[in-house]
């Protein structure tokens, strides 16, 4: 029972009768839900009635300790307010897709002369973004395509700043860039390349080819014959590409299909995406929440993260209240810069489409529930190997790294289930240790972790279901030795490794578990011992490359890093070594810097 419960109905019941924003907020003053309304007062005040929720939003409001809320003049204001202050707070309860994150996308970056690369990142840049794109391979073939369609440069060079310092690539001899390098190509003639890939990334080929073609024929009649060769290549691959997206329209029509899926067990998006006739790409994304029916219209808005993304059509597998579609498509036009209509079709070719889109997030949901059996089947055996009272949610696991004594670093990895959370991965600088020593190493980054739990701390403060360690009797007895003082003790387990550093059992300190007739387990305990090994290496190659790049002079006594740069600067550090404060006052040396340096080498010497 939320102890605020009776302040946040007296609040509520206060809220006046209009369009509005509200911010749900819990005890730290974090921001863990965002909505909208028409009449904010009914909509905030149905959170704190026991009949009007379900499950998922009963547990949100377990959790709310206040809000706040913005008014606004109407729908349109509300609705795009709402999904900027989404897009700002990230809330935990606010729908997301899950795993939209894993899908590369297509860029045109925002710079004097732009250019066409493939990443995996979504930034507020004022870059263009294209996708996302079903796999890395779809992503790169495209890029590359319009890339090579219109001569874009691959290069590293930055321009203008590289202009005319290098000479021109062979892909510039060979006609396959336009070689803004040679500072022959202003910039408003890069540009209209650049709205040319644009706008076959934006799925308009027909235009650019009929382009090309017309290029060709005058190429041809010229007996320019490897520009028109050029030309010719450059058709063959938008062909390639264009061939491989199935027909499902005329070719003037560009939209979107957003199916929606949802079950006992999770809830599914799946977008269809039709340009020129053609569907281009088919994804399905799981929701990481559950959706009311009051913010089905919030599922479109975040879908759509960036202008170019926005067709001129939304076809919605749900229904929504017929003004609600007004709302939208104002938002969306509003939004891309043209107008946009969004409405459910209820029968003919285009419901055809938004089935074909179900099936898709049917498909998408049925293979989440077996992957998601797979993972508890898992750990359900886990649990039963260990004898754990509860199957384990969050898993950490630790591993120790070293290169000599001043280097010495243990990895934190975490599982949500079987699934890594690189989120609340930690690592730990021994700050005690005065010799390699693995065990003691183990003792301190156990007792710093463990003094966190519930204090709040991101990741740290979070309670492990089970500690996994990678190393056998003797870890497993250092962190016992801890465990006593502490009010939480998790179970604590360590990896016995066979002669070829394979993980064969587990054990507790005193008993060995077998894992050797468990596949499942063993490879799941496999991908743990090598993501800990990476992220423990990895951090202390880090902290060690970090050394390798101090300078020796910052040793010297008053003599920091930015120093020791302007003191090389002057002389080399062979040098400084044997000159006198002469020789380094005449080189531009301050005569204190100087003093300290000579005194540093010659220590013999200023002491004689």
């Amino acid at each position: 029972m939320n102890p605020h419960l009776p302040d946040l109905r007296r609040k509520a019941a206060a809220l006046p009768l209009c369009p509005g924003v509200y911010l749900m907020k819990d005890e730290s003053g974090k921001i863990i839900y965002v909505g909208k309304s028409r009449k904010l007062k009914n909509r905030v005040s149905s959170y704190f009635l026991a009949d009007r929720k379900t499950p998922k939003t009963q547990k949100m409001v377990s959790h709310v300790a206040d809000f706040d809320y913005i008014l606004c003049d109407g729908e349109m204001e509300a609705l795009t307010l709402e999904n900027t202050l989404i897009k700002r707070y990230t809330p935990h309860y606010n729908i997301r897709l899950k795993d939209a994150k894993s899908y590369p996308y297509i860029k045109v970056t925002a710079e004097d002369y732009p250019r066409v690369v493939v990443t995996r990142e979504r930034r507020a840049d004022r870059g263009k973004y294209f996708g996302p794109y079903s796999s890395s391979a779809a992503a790169h073939e495209a890029a590359d395509t319009v890339t090579r369609v219109f001569s874009l440069p691959t290069c590293r060079r930055v321009f203008p700043r590289d202009i005319g310092k290098e000479r021109p690539c062979l892909y510039a001899q060979m006609g396959r860039c336009a070689a803004p390098c040679t500072g022959t190509v202003p910039p408003e003639a890069y540009r209209e390349l650049i709205r040319g890939a644009v706008g076959v990334l934006s799925g308009n080929v027909r235009e650019t080819r009929e382009g090309l073609m017309a290029a060709m024929i005058e190429a041809a009649e010229g007996e320019r014959f490897e520009l028109a060769a050029h030309y010719r290549d450059a058709m063959a691959a938008l062909d390639r590409l264009s061939d491989k997206q199935k027909v499902v329209g005329d070719a003037d029509e560009n939209r979107d299909v957003l199916a929606l899926f949802r079950d006992d067990f999770c809830m599914v998006l799946a977008v269809l995406s039709v340009r020129e006739g053609k569907l281009i790409e088919a994804h399905a994304y799981l929701l990481e929440k559950d959706a009311e029916d009051d913010d089905l219209s919030t599922v479109v808005t975040t879908y759509y993260g960036t202008p170019e993304a926005v067709p001129r059509e939304v076809l919605l597998s749900f229904n929504l209240p017929e003004e609600t579609y007004g709302l939208l498509s104002d938002y969306l036009s509003e939004f891309s810069g043209h107008r946009v209509e969004v409405r459910t079709p209820q029968r003919g070719k285009l419901r055809a489409l938004v089935d074909m889109a179900m099936e898709n997030a049917r498909d998408r949901a049925a293979k989440a529930r077996e992957h998601a059996e797979r993972e508890e089947t898992v750990l359900v055996t886990l649990a039963r190997l260990l004898g754990l009272e509860v199957v384990p949610d969050r898993i950490e696991m630790y591993d120790i790294s070293e290169i000599g004594q001043e280097h010495i670093t243990a990895a934190m990895i975490v599982t949500d289930g079987t699934a890594f959370r690189r989120s609340d991965y930690r690592t730990f600088r021994m700050k005690t240790l005065a010799h390699t020593d693995d065990y003691a190493a183990m003792r301190e980054t156990l007792s710093r972790r463990l003094a966190h739990i519930g204090d709040g701390t991101p990741s740290l403060g979070a309670v492990p279901d089970l500690i996994l360690l990678d190393g056998g009797v003797g870890q497993v007895h250092a962190v016992m030795d801890i465990l006593p003082d502490f009010p939480v003790k998790p179970p604590v387990f360590g990896l016995v490794k066979d002669d070829y550093h394979k993980t064969r059992a587990l054990t507790d300190g005193e008993n060995e578990i077998s894992i050797a007739t468990e596949k499942s387990v063993y490879a799941f305990l496999y991908r743990l011992q090598e993501e800990v090994h990476r992220v423990a290496v990895r951090a202390t190659m880090g902290a060690k490359t970090k050394t390798l790049r101090r300078s020796a002079l910052e040793d010297i006594p008053g003599i920091g890093a930015v120093k020791a740069k302007k003191l090389l600067a002057r002389m080399k550090y062979t040098a400084l070594k044997t000159a006198t404060v002469a020789d380094m006052a005449a080189a531009g040396i301050p005569a204190s810097d100087a003093a300290r340096v000579y005194a540093y080498f010659h220590k013999e010497d200023t002491q004689t």
